[in-house]
């Protein structure tokens, strides 16, 4: 099975010694995304527009590895707290509500405290 490797560029994946996302066969695994802009290091005070940086950065890295947002089979949504979820469930309906893949929300705590959630996803090629 061919497997290849796909970096966002962010120096964190090389200190740390992992990949934004493995393609393996027909699969992509994609690591948790947050909601930094990797052009800029910035990341929002804001809960939505952490959301939406972090669905934008899950979509880039999906075409880097040809595929999409729709072909998204699985999600796991990680969050510091419950009102965050909330606040995040219309838009992660927005972008998945169609394609309805599995989802799990887990409770967690972050190495940065700037960063609310954290989602990662597997999806198809």
């Amino acid at each position: 099975m061919d497997i290849k490797l796909i970096s966002s560029g962010s120096t964190f994946e090389k200190e740390v010694g992992y990949s934004r996302a493995v393609v393996a066969g027909d699969f992509v695994f994609l690591s948790g995304c947050t909601g930094f802009n990797y052009e800029t290091s910035i990341i929002s005070e804001n809960v939505e527009e952490q959301c939406e940086q972090t669905i934008l950065n899950i979509k880039y890295a999906l075409e880097k590895a040809n595929s999409s947002l729709e072909k998204v089979v699985k999600t796991t949504f990680y969050y510091t707290e419950p009102s965050v979820f909330t606040i995040c469930k219309p838009i992660f309906k927005k972008h998945f509500g169609n394609i309805r893949p599995t989802l799990t929300a887990i409770a967690a705590q972050f190495h940065d405290e700037r960063v609310k959630l954290e989602i990662e996803v597997t999806a198809i090629k």
